[in-house]
């Protein structure tokens, strides 16, 4: 009995160590195919649904800033255990989960209990920007899919579309990211919606003020206004930026000329600390797709250190007694 104790110490910690051996190629031997595979995913779903990509995107957001990229945003609740998917930064907001349960189901099919959803969600997120027109990278592979989730530390941990550009420096500085690292990431919004429900109080009620955002450009407020009428359904969606289906510098622009959709977004062009990068990036395209890819590996090296495994099906973990290790 002593024996088997000290071997499930032993994969227990080899878990933790093997999760946090980072490389691009993780899965050259074992699965040649995956990062082909996801891509070819990613494709089909661009073509029944543009928007689809961005959400996809925003997984790795998710899912990283909460105790590490470990897809723990994937999983179904149980009667157990309340998951992150109807957390308030969440729920009615995520959305093409399916894709990520499309490409699961290929790569199974291919090379059985090897890459992990946790992975699976950094491919998805490198493909949706790269298929959108943006940059393209090797991104570093080889994490495990936790065994938990937590709608209680997404609730806590992820910013609200209120959220001004000094909360967002605070939270990016508590994961080590830069003002840089703010800014840049925060093009991910070059592509996708937003729903008029994340937008009202800028509209009518900017700082329970009963007026709207000073920083909206007048020609721009007047086309939210016919968006997100006071009676709005608040679930109807308008383009983060002119456009949407592009991931460009668009976004940087539209900021300089106070066309941000989100609050969050706007404020980081009025903040001084962040206005500077976002004039750079409203210049130079090259600079923000650097700056992007750099966020966003530094973003997916963020881990919780927890033990795990690989998921044969996103929404659960694996039964007890069979936990696959990556190898």
């Amino acid at each position: 009995m002593a024996t088997i104790s000290l071997l499930l110490i032993f994969l227990l910690h080899a878990a933790t160590v093997i999760s946090a051996d980072l490389r691009p190629g993780f899965y050259h031997s074992t699965c040649p195919d995956a990062e082909s595979i996801v891509r070819g995913v990613m494709r089909k779903a661009l073509i029944r649904e543009p928007r689809s990509v961005a959400s996809v995107m925003r997984f790795q957001f998710h899912d990283c800033f909460v105790n590490g990229c470990d897809g723990s945003m994937l999983l179904d609740d149980t009667p157990t255990m309340l998951g992150e998917k109807l957390a308030l930064s969440n729920i009615n907001s995520l959305r093409s989960y399916e894709v990520i349960d499309e490409a699961k189901e290929e790569l199974e099919k291919a090379c059985p209990g090897v890459v992990s959803c946790a992975d699976i969600v950094i491919m998805a997120a490198r493909d949706a920007v790269a298929l959108a027109g943006g940059p393209d990278w090797k991104v570093r592979l080889g994490r495990l899919d936790s065994l938990t989730a937590s709608q209680e530390d997404s609730n806590n941990i992820m910013p609200s579309p209120r959220a001004n550009a000094s909360a967002l420096v605070d939270l990016f500085r508590k994961f080590n990211l830069s003002i840089r690292d703010l800014v840049a990431l925060s093009g991910s919004h070059s592509i996708g919606q937003a729903r008029c429900f994340s937008i009202m109080f800028r509209l009518y009620n900017q700082s329970g003020s009963g007026k709207p955002d000073p920083a909206i450009e007048p020609g721009f407020r007047e086309k939210l206004d016919k968006l997100c009428p006071l009676n709005v359904d608040q679930n109807v969606t308008g383009d983060l930026d002119a456009t949407p289906c592009v991931f460009d510098n668009q976004y940087f622009k539209d900021l300089v000329a106070g066309r941000g959709f989100l609050n969050s977004d706007q404020t980081l062009f009025t903040f001084p600390k962040t206005r500077g990068y976002v004039e750079l990036y409203s210049r130079d395209q090259s600079q923000f797709f650097k700056d992007f890819v750099n966020g966003m590996l530094k973003m997916g090296d963020l881990q919780s250190g927890h033990c795990g495994e690989v998921r044969k099906n996103c929404r659960v973990v694996n039964g007890h007694s069979d936990h696959l290790l990556l190898e």
